[in-house]
C-alpha cells in the first residue's frame, strides 16, 4: 500500500478544481482593485469611500466563514463549493451595473457571502480525498492559486479595460466562473469511495495515509463555540490575521500604491503588480512540498516544521516594512516580491493546519473559524490603509504598521501555539473533554 496507485490519479483533478475554483475566486475579487483608478475617476470617489468598498467584501466574508464552514461540513463540501461559485460569479457579473458609492458597497457585499465558501471547503475537500503526508503540498497549491487569480488578473483586467470597459468587464469575469460550476458537479464526489472512476488502489493509498479519516456521516461536525476552549484554535486565527493584514495590501491598494505613490502610468502598473502575485504562487507551492517533505522525512517534528515555516515566512513578510524607504524602483518591487512570498510560505502552513488539529469532519468548520478571524485583516487593513493615506498623504506609515504586525505574528506561531496534533472530544456527552493544545 506504500506505492502511489498506478491505475488512476482522480485525487489530482480534484486538486486542479480546487485550484481553479480559488483562482477564479481572487479574479473575481481582484477586478475592483485593477479597476480602482477608474471608478476613483468615474464615479467621483476618494480614497475614504473606495477603502470602505473594498473592505465591505471582507465584512460578509469574515461574518460567513463559520456558517459556510458547518454547511460544506454538515451537507458536504460538493453543495457548499458549488453553490458558492455560482453566488459569486453571478454578483461579480452583476457588479457591471453599479452606478456609485451605494451600488458598489451593496454588491460586495453580495461576493463576500458567495466567496465565503471557497476556502473552508478546499481545507475540507483536503482532508477527505488526499493523505496526511500530501496536506501541506494540496493546501499550498490550491492557495497558490489566489496569486495566480491576481496576477492573471491584473494585467488581463487591465488590458479589458483598455480595450472595453469596466462594466463589460466584470460581467465576462464572472460568467467564467459558471462554467467551473458545470465542471463541478460532472466531476467531483464527497468521498474517494464514491466517485465513479477511482481504483480501489487509490482509495487505499488516501485512507490508509489518514490518521482522521473524515467522511463518516454519523459524526457531526463539533459546535463551533467548542472550538474556543483550545489554545492551538485561537493561535492559528491570531496569527493568520496578522498574515491575511499584510496580504489583502497586495489585492486592494498596491495599484493605487504603485500609480499614485511611484507614478507608474496605468499599463506599466498592471505588469508590475502581478510580479509579488506570482513569485508568491511558485514560493507557495515549494514551501508546502518541502514542509511536508521534512516532515515525513522524520527530520523534524510536525509541530517544529509548521512553527519552522511560518516563522520564516513571516520574516519574509517584514520587508514590506521596507519598502518606502528606497527610492529605487527595482528594490521597491523586489522587497515587495520577497514580502509577498513570505506570505505564501506562512499560508501554505496556515491552511495545512485546520487538517492538523480539526476534531473528526470538523475541518471545514475549524478553516471557517480561522478564516473568520483572519479576514478581519481583511475589512479593517483597507479603511486603516486609506485613512492613513488620506492623513499624512503618503502610504510609508501604513506599511510600517503592517510590519509591526507581522512582528506579532510571529510571536503568535512560536509562543501561543502549542503541540500541532489533533483534537479529540469524547463521545459521551456530558464527559469532560481530552484534547490537545487546550488552553
Amino acid at each position: 500500500m506504500n506505492t502511489i496507485a498506478t491505475k488512476t490519479r482522480i485525487r489530482w483533478w480534484v486538486a486542479g478544481l480546487m485550484w481553479l475554483a480559488i483562482a477564479i475566486n481572487y479574479i473575481d475579487r481582484t477586478v475592483l482593485s485593477a479597476a480602482a483608478p477608474h471608478l476613483i475617476k468615474e464615479l467621483s470617489l476618494n480614497a475614504e469611500m473606495m477603502g470602505f468598498i473594498m473592505a465591505a467584501f471582507f465584512w460578509s466574508y469574515s461574518l460567513l466563514q463559520i456558517p459556510a464552514g458547518w454547511f460544506a461540513d454538515r451537507f458536504g463540501q460538493k453543495k457548499g463549493l458549488g453553490l458558492a461559485v455560482a453566488w459569486w460569479s453571478i454578483a461579480t457579473s452583476i457588479m457591471g451595473l453599479a452606478t456609485g458609492f451605494k451600488s458598489l458597497l451593496a454588491l460586495r457585499l453580495a461576493l463576500g457571502v458567495g466567496e465565503a465558501a471557497a476556502y473552508p471547503s478546499n481545507a475540507g475537500i483536503t482532508a477527505r480525498w488526499f493523505p496526511d503526508k500530501e496536506r501541506a503540498t494540496v493546501s499550498g497549491l490550491f492557495d497558490s492559486a489566489s496569486k495566480f487569480g491576481g496576477a492573471v488578473a491584473m494585467p488581463l483586467i487591465v488590458w479589458m479595460i483598455y480595450m472595453f470597459d469596466w462594466r463589460l468587464t466584470f460581467m465576462i469575469i464572472g460568467a467564467i466562473g459558471l462554467v467551473w460550476v458545470i465542471a463541478w458537479y460532472a466531476i467531483y464526489a464527497e468521498n474517494p469511495e464514491d466517485h465513479k472512476r477511482i481504483s480501489p488502489q487509490e482509495v487505499s493509498y488516501i485512507r490508509d495515509g489518514q490518521v482522521q479519516k473524515h467522511g463518516d456521516k454519523s459524526v457531526l461536525p463539533m459546535k463551533w463555540y467548542k472550538l474556543l476552549r483550545y489554545r492551538n484554535i485561537w493561535a492559528m486565527c491570531l496569527g493568520f490575521f496578522t498574515i491575511n493584514y499584510t496580504s489583502y495590501f497586495f489585492i486592494t491598494w498596491l495599484p493605487t500604491y504603485l500609480v499614485q505613490e511611484k507614478g507608474m502610468d496605468f499599463i506599466k502598473m498592471g505588469m508590475v503588480a502581478a510580479l509579488p502575485l506570482i513569485c508568491g504562487m511558485v514560493i507557495e507551492v515549494i514551501a508546502g512540498w518541502a514542509s511536508d517533505r521534512v516532515v515525513h522525512s522524520g527530520r523534524l517534528s510536525l509541530t517544529a516544521t509548521r512553527k519552522l515555516f511560518l516563522t520564516i515566512g513571516l520574516l519574509m513578510a517584514l520587508c514590506i516594512g521596507f519598502a518606502p524607504f528606497t527610492d529605487s524602483m527595482f528594490m521597491t518591487v523586489l522587497l515587495l516580491c520577497v514580502a509577498k512570498s513570505g506570505t505564501t510560505v506562512a499560508a501554505s502552513q496556515v491552511w495545512a493546519l485546520p487538517g492538523d488539529v480539526a476534531p473528526k469532519n470538523s475541518v471545514s468548520i475549524v478553516a471557517g473559524l480561522q478564516n473568520t478571524v483572519s479576514n478581519l485583516g481583511g475589512a479593517i487593513g483597507p479603511i486603516v490603509t486609506g485613512a492613513i493615506v488620506a492623513a499624512t498623504g503618503s502610504f510609508t506609515f501604513a506599511l510600517v504598521f503592517s510590519a509591526a504586525l507581522v512582528v506579532l505574528g510571529i510571536v503568535n506561531y512560536l509562543f501561543l501555539m502549542g503541540k500541532v496534533e489533533p483534537i479529540v472530544e469524547d463521545v459521551p456527552a456530558g464527559t469532560q473533554q481530552v484534547s490537545v493544545g487546550r488552553a
